[in-house]
């Protein structure tokens, strides 16, 4: 079958929120290969297509999460988290920062697990909470997301903690910076993250580069 004609028809049945249907697919006699090669091949290419047609303005933020959450839901059915075939990385978290409004994280947790990475989440967290939580787990990438400026801001104070001393890679994304493009350099981040499937490229980038 035609690789994209294969991602739109998983993708159909994931804004179907056909769960049981997108299971049969991916397990079908058409689709050969790992789990793993599946998400590379069919998970992740989906999810990207959701997440443009999110921002085209064709879907809704509700599709995006829940589409997310489905494939992470299959991802965990034939790889749980504990094992050995999952993606082999550098320890890796996801915060919100001082702030209440946790839908973007989970859409970025979601399509992560989904596309066969491992991370703690930590939810809510202040400053000195985070900085503390990725000492004690030898955290090398830290995803932080935000909503508000203030909050956003106080990714500074966390790098300047954190970096050079703990070598950790921070990932920032939320609404501060898709509002202004140059936020995450002024906060020191190495990266930044419009959507969840930007971060799942991200993060294999800078895994390359703590390998």
């Amino acid at each position: 079958m035609n690789g994209n004609r294969t991602v739109d028809l998983f993708m159909d049945r994931l804004i179907a929120l056909d769960r049981l249907g997108a299971q049969a697919f991916l397990v079908s006699g058409d689709n050969n290969g790992s789990m793993l090669e599946l998400a590379e091949d069919i998970i992740t290419p989906a999810l990207e297509k959701i997440g443009k047609r999110w921002e085209n303005g064709s879907y809704s933020l509700s599709q995006v999460y829940m589409s997310s959450r489905l494939c992470e839901q299959l991802m965990d059915t034939f790889l749980p988290g504990a094992s050995p075939d999952r993606i082999h990385q550098p320890a890796m978290a996801i915060a919100l920062l001082d702030d209440y409004h946790s839908l973007g994280k989970t859409i970025v947790y979601s399509a992560l697990r989904a596309s066969g990475y491992e991370l703690k989440d930590y939810g809510r967290c202040s400053v000195e909470e985070l900085i503390t939580r990725v000492r004690e787990d030898a955290i090398r990438i830290i995803l932080i997301s935000t909503l508000m400026l203030r909050s956003a801001l106080l990714v500074k104070q966390v790098v300047n903690a954190l970096n050079p001393r703990d070598d950790v890679k921070i990932i920032v994304g939320g609404a501060p910076f898709r509002f202004d493009s140059k936020l995450w350099e002024e906060v020191g981040a190495d990266a930044v993250g419009t959507t969840g499937m930007e971060a799942v490229g991200i993060v294999s980038t800078l895994m390359e580069e703590l390998s």
